[in-house]
């Protein structure tokens, strides 16, 4: 781990902005039994994997290449959840944009959701409710991180890679402002960046 200093009025780039929590997180190795998981568990089920916008995008890259073996008729779609906008903390309004609440058919699928983060829980419960009142099957969800300090619900996802402490975190996917999704890494973003 580092720790460096980012001064308020100058931009911060992620080598100054951030303390590193742990580079494994980067690497599949450390994350495989989800993926192993996953292919048993939908084996059979012709599964319809939906990747929360944006964040999960980079996680869900990375799962669906390591599931194995792949599910026959497994299908990717995407939905835009938000509860955060500019913020690094969550408002707990979870806006579902309809428009991108996906295209794929769900009645009678089972479901697995991907998210970046579970933090409040509020958005994975959202997500939960508008698939299964859409006449999904199953409604599962893997997640990335797992923040469990600020859970509001009692929402745990299903399956897990990694808990992170009470922190905001970027890197994997994950950004403040759009920025820091690229990071190969997940860093805490110190608060002289956002404050």
């Amino acid at each position: 781990m580092h720790a460096c200093i980012c001064t308020p009025r100058v931009p911060c780039a992620p080598s100054s902005a951030l303390r590193t929590i742990d580079r494994r997180h980067s690497t599949l190795a450390c994350w495989l039994m989800p993926p192993k998981q996953i292919a048993a568990d939908y084996a059979d089920r012709r599964p319809l994997i939906i990747g929360t916008l944006k964040g999960a995008v980079v996680f869900l890259s990375d799962l669906v290449r390591a599931v194995e073996p792949l599910p026959p008729g497994l299908e990717l779609d995407f939905v835009k959840a938000s509860s955060y906008g500019s913020s690094t903390i969550s408002s707990g309004d979870v806006l579902l944009s309809v428009d991108m609440a996906g295209t794929a058919d769900v009645a009678g699928r089972h479901i697995l959701l991907v998210e970046d983060i579970v933090d409040t829980g509020r958005t994975a419960v959202a997500l939960t409710q508008h698939y299964k009142q859409a006449g999904a099957a199953s409604v599962r969800m893997v997640s990335f991180l797992s923040k469990p300090a600020r859970r509001t619900t009692p929402y745990e996802p299903d399956y897990l890679c990694f808990e992170v402490p009470d922190k905001f975190v970027v890197g994997m996917g994950l950004d403040f402002n759009e920025q820091y999704r690229s990071l190969p890494y997940v860093g805490v973003l110190k608060p002289e960046c956002y404050s």
